[in-house]
């Protein structure tokens, strides 16, 4: 059942999401090379719960980390770890969750490592721009496959895929919510749009193919063809005024 959120509720989602985009801020301060991803997973949960919120990923299923940091190949739920160093032309994924007043923002970001090549950045470029085409899809009466329709031709004609194991999600009180949100599919079918809906918009793309495969640990996902992979994910409200993305903090990121 998909629940629709009142303004009050919609405001304490946008406390959530306003720690979450803010602990992302601080995460892409401190992306340089040298530092692990384990570092890089402590200052996260530091700014977290400096905010009175909780990592909404900490113990999640089992999950060990406060953010999930993944890295070229990697498309999400890398483990953060003291052995898993940055390098010079890594592109690193930062997804982050706060849990705050009883609701969740959920967010996350790719960001290079120094200088990096031009098929990195290009990848990179068209990720985020997929998720502001599916953005622009979210109004009342539109079907969730308007959305994905939007984020896919935006991939695809950039060259790249878009990972179709992988989607995203309804969002507030629970991490993990109905609706399905998938980064593809058809306009004009799936579920209607209304307001109170929030969704979580995460599009993952994929130089190569879009195949992928969870490691050993349970939970890294990487590509199948070992081509590089970027996420980019916010929080998204859809109101009586509008569309409310409660995880950009900023706008030009």
């Amino acid at each position: 059942m998909i629940q629709l959120k009142n303004s009050a509720q919609i405001s304490a989602m946008a406390e959530a999401g306003r720690i979450t985009g803010e602990a992302l801020l601080v995460a892409r301060e401190h992306v340089r090379e040298g530092i692990s991803t384990k570092e890089l997973d402590t200052v996260i949960r530091e700014y977290i719960e400096k905010c009175g919120a909780k990592p909404s990923f900490l113990g999640y299923g089992g999950f060990p980390g406060s953010a999930c940091i993944s890295i070229n190949d990697e498309v999400i739920h890398g483990i953060p770890s003291k052995n898993r160093i940055l390098r010079e032309g890594d592109i690193v994924k930062v997804d982050v969750g706060a849990f705050y007043k009883g609701f969740h923002g959920d967010s996350a970001r790719t960001i290079p490592v120094g200088n990096v090549s031009e098929e990195a950045l290009k990848l990179i470029e068209v990720t985020r721009n997929s998720f502001f085409e599916g953005v622009a899809a979210v109004k009342a009466g539109n079907r969730m496959g308007d959305v994905g329709s939007s984020i896919q031709s935006c991939v695809e004609s950039a060259g790249f895929s878009v990972v179709r194991q992988y989607i995203g999600h309804g969002i507030g009180r629970d991490l993990h919510e109905s609706p399905d949100v998938p980064n593809f599919g058809t306009a004009g079918r799936g579920v209607r749009l209304c307001a109170g809906m929030a969704i979580a918009i995460e599009p993952m793309v994929n130089v190569g193919s879009e195949s992928v495969y969870v490691l050993p640990d349970g939970w890294t996902v990487k590509t199948k063809d070992t081509s590089l992979s970027a996420h980019y994910e916010n929080t998204v409200v859809l109101t009586s005024e509008g569309v409310l993305i409660t995880t950009l903090v900023d706008k030009e990121w």
